[in-house]
This record gives C-alpha cells, sequence and structure tokens, in this order.
C-alpha cells in the first residue's frame, strides 16, 4: 500500500509540470553562477568589441545546459538512491580513479570559495569606505565577521539556503537588468558596425581566450549534485527528466542576463577602457563608477557585487565541502569512523572558516585565480568526465552516440588549451 502511494505521489508530481520548487531549484542554479566571474565577465569578454560576443552567445547557452545536464545525469547513473557525485565516481571508475577525480571536483572549487570570502571583504570594506564615508575596519574583525554569516546560513541547513539564496537572486536579477538597461543611452553603435568588425582570425582567438572566463561564469556545477538528488528523492524514475528541465531553464535565464549585461557593458565602454579596467584589475562596475561619476553606479555597483558572491557562496560551499569530505572518507576511511559523522563535519567546517578568514584577511590578487585555477579543473570535471563516464560506464551508454557529446568534449579541450595558450 505504501508503495502503491509513492509511485502514486510520483506520478502526480511528475505529471504536475514546472512546480514551484523547480523554479527555486532553477533560481538556487541560478544564483550559484552569478557570482564574481560576472563582474569581470565583460572585461575579458570585450576586448575585441561588440562582434566576438555573438559568437560566444551562439557557443555559451549550449556549452553551459550540455555539460551541466551530463553531469547530472552522471550523478543520477549510481543504482544506490542517495550516492552524491564522489561516491557515483568511486563506484563507476573504482578506488583509484575515484580518488583523482574526487580531488579534481574539490580543487575545481575550493579556490572559488577562497576567492569569494576575499572579494566579499574588500566589497564591504570599500563601501564602507567610499560611500558611507566610515573608516575601515580591522581586515581581520571584518573578513571573520562577514566569512561567518556566510557559513552560518549554510550551518543552519540546505533548506534555509534554498530559500535565502532565492530571496537573493530576485533583487540580483532585477539589478543586473536595471544596470544593463541603465548603460542603454552611452551605447555606441558604431562599435556595431561592420567596419569596426575585426578579422576572423581576431574575433576566433578573442573567442578562444574568453571561453574559460565563460565556463567560470556560467558554472553552477557544484550545487547540481545535490539538486540531482533532490529530484531523485521526489521523482524517483522522472529524476532525469526534471533535472534537465531544471537546468534547461537556469541556463536560459543566465544566458538572458548575464549577456545582456556583458553586451550592455561592451556597447557602453570601448575596447581601450576595457583595456584599462583589466590593467587596474577592478570590476567592471568599478569601473563603470570611476568612469561615470554616478552616484547611483557608485551605490548600486558594490550591492550588486555584494549579492552576487554572497548568493554564489552557498553553492560552491556546498560543492566543495562535498568534495573534501570525499577525499577524507576515501584516504582515511577508519579516522572518520573514528570521529563520527558529526565531529567529522564540524572539523570540515573548522577548515573552511578558517582557510576562507586567512586568504580574506591576506587579501591575494584573485583576478588570476580565477583563470588559472579554476577554469581548467571546472572544464576537466564538467566536461570531459562525465563524457568519458558516456562511453566507459554501462549505466550512461544510452546517452552515447549524440552529436552534443562531440561538442561538449570539444569545448572541454578548448578551455584546458586556451589556458596555456593565454600565457602566450
Amino acid at each position: 500500500m505504501q508503495n502503491h502511494n509513492t509511485a502514486t505521489a510520483t506520478q502526480t508530481a511528475a505529471k504536475s509540470g514546472f512546480t514551484k520548487q523547480d523554479l527555486t531549484w532553477s533560481l538556487s542554479m541560478f544564483g550559484t553562477a552569478v557570482g564574481a566571474g560576472v563582474l569581470f565577465l565583460p572585461i575579458r569578454a570585450g576586448l575585441e568589441g561588440f562582434w566576438p560576443l555573438i559568437l560566444m552567445v551562439l557557443l555559451v547557452g549550449p556549452m553551459t545546459y550540455l555539460s551541466h545536464r551530463a553531469l547530472a545525469r552522471f550523478v543520477l547513473s549510481s543504482p544506490k538512491k542517495d550516492a552524491d557525485i564522489t561516491e557515483v565516481v568511486e563506484a563507476h571508475f573504482g578506488k583509484a580513479a575515484g580518488w583523482l577525480i574526487t580531488f579534481l571536483y574539490f580543487f575545481a572549487i575550493y579556490p572559488i570559495v577562497l576567492i569569494y570570502g576575499n572579494a566579499i571583504t574588500s566589497t564591504v570594506d570599500s563601501f564602507m569606505v567610499h560611500q558611507l564615508g566610515l573608516e575601515s575596519l580591522p581586515r581581520w574583525l571584518l573578513s571573520g565577521v562577514l566569512v561567518a554569516m556566510m557559513m552560518g546560513v549554510m550551518i543552519l541547513g540546505q533548506k534555509l539556503m534554498l530559500k535565502v539564496t532565492e530571496m537573493l537572486v530576485y533583487p540580483l536579477v532585477f539589478i543586473l537588468f536595471a544596470m544593463s538597461v541603465y548603460l542603454i543611452p552611452d551605447w555606441s553603435m558604431a562599435a556595431m558596425s561592420v567596419d569596426a568588425m575585426p578579422s576572423m582570425d581576431a574575433m576566433l582567438l578573442a573567442v578562444y581566450l574568453t571561453i574559460p572566463m565563460l565556463i567560470f561564469s556560467f558554472n553552477h556545477s557544484p550545487a547540481v549534485s545535490s539538486m540531482a538528488l533532490a529530484q531523485r528523492k521526489a521523482h524517483g524514475d522522472k529524476a532525469v527528466e526534471k533535472s534537465d528541465a531544471i537546468l534547461m531553464r537556469a541556463s536560459g535565464m543566465l544566458l538572458g542576463f548575464v549577456m545582456f549585461f556583458v553586451f550592455s557593458c561592451v556597447l557602453a565602454l570601448s575596447p581601450e577602457q576595457l583595456a584599462e579596467a583589466k590593467a587596474q584589475n577592478i570590476s567592471i562596475l568599478s569601473y563603470l563608477a570611476n568612469v561615470h561619476d554616478s552616484a547611483l553606479i557608485s551605490y548600486v555597483g558594490p550591492l550588486v557585487a555584494f549579492l552576487a558572491i554572497f548568493s554564489s557562496f552557498f553553492g560552491h560551499y556546498l560543492g566543495a565541502k562535498e568534495g573534501l569530505a570525499g577525499i577524507v572518507k576515501q584516504s582515511a576511511p577508519k579516522a572518520v569512523e573514528r570521529m563520527g559523522e558529526k565531529k567529522f563535519d564540524q572539523a570540515l567546517v573548522a577548515f573552511f572558516f578558517f582557510s576562507v578568514w586567512g586568504v580574506a584577511v591576506i587579501n591575494p590578487s584573485v583576478l588570476g585565480m580565477i583563470e588559472s585555477l579554476g577554469a581548467p579543473f571546472i572544464a576537466a570535471i564538467l566536461f570531459l568526465m562525465p563524457m568519458y563516464a558516456i562511453k566507459k560506464v554501462p549505466a550512461m551508454k544510452k546517452y552515447d552516440g549524440k552529436l552534443s557529446n562531440i561538442f561538449v568534449t570539444v569545448m572541454g579541450l578548448i578551455a584546458i588549451s586556451s589556458i596555456v595558450g593565454g600565457f602566450f
């Protein structure tokens, strides 16, 4: 009787179309992706002007959706109903390969968590000094309070995290859109003329070098494992279908809002100005505030940065903690057993708090960390690993032979190679 009721509930949920809970998850994916990367993406993407952005739009939508869809399907390929990504990797590839991929997964996300701890401290400090006219608090105190606040929300539970992310995403979407519209009077129509079009070689090179930043800026892989497992719990056999729909909407939202913001910034500023912003190592909003001398941008800019970093921190912290737990459990299972799950979890929380706080106090440059540390690991995990699984894992064989697999593999290889290309 209970099984019958469960089956009926699953069928009802599956037939109900796209629900409010699905929208919450799509917004959570969106919030995970919209972080510091988006605030630096216009600088990287617009150095060659308007025309290469057209190629980027055509590529980044399919890149984002197809890669994240493959990762979600990989998580759901395990016969074990509650297996997270680290357990799925070990089950499919064996202990040694499992450990290596879990290690890569962790290092794809952990530097981003460190970046966000540092970035939010700098954003709040700058806002206090320049907009509010206050004196700087000691950095160790300000960063400690901010990191504790962000992690405190996570410790209180996943449901609250989803609620907070949902609440943050609405103003974030509105502000990004409003900023994009606000810049329209400054658009240079000359930038769209055929005369301003760079050579095809220059366009392709610009796109090639921007792909790592696009992957970083649109990446919401840290939250995919949790989302996929939640769909399996709620919808059973319909989990893949539900995950696909959630990720499709999240990718569409990201493409629309983020690329409109990028286009608006690039059309409002010249390639020379974007090169100057890159040389100054500041976000596009900080540069716009300097150039426009606008009270609106000077107040709204830090708010956008704060919301973007705060909402994005949640998903990345969730994924990094999951990855580190997998590494420790595989490397020293007996030590974890002796500690017990509760103490082990407390030790993980302490590690993240002190390491994120420490980096925020030291205040290193973060721009280099984004492209050199984040993107290559993300590309390996998000683009290449699921494609390898489709070829090697029996449960994934049904996805083999699709043209989209070739596209995802090629883009993953380009992303990793362009890191090397960037040095030349």
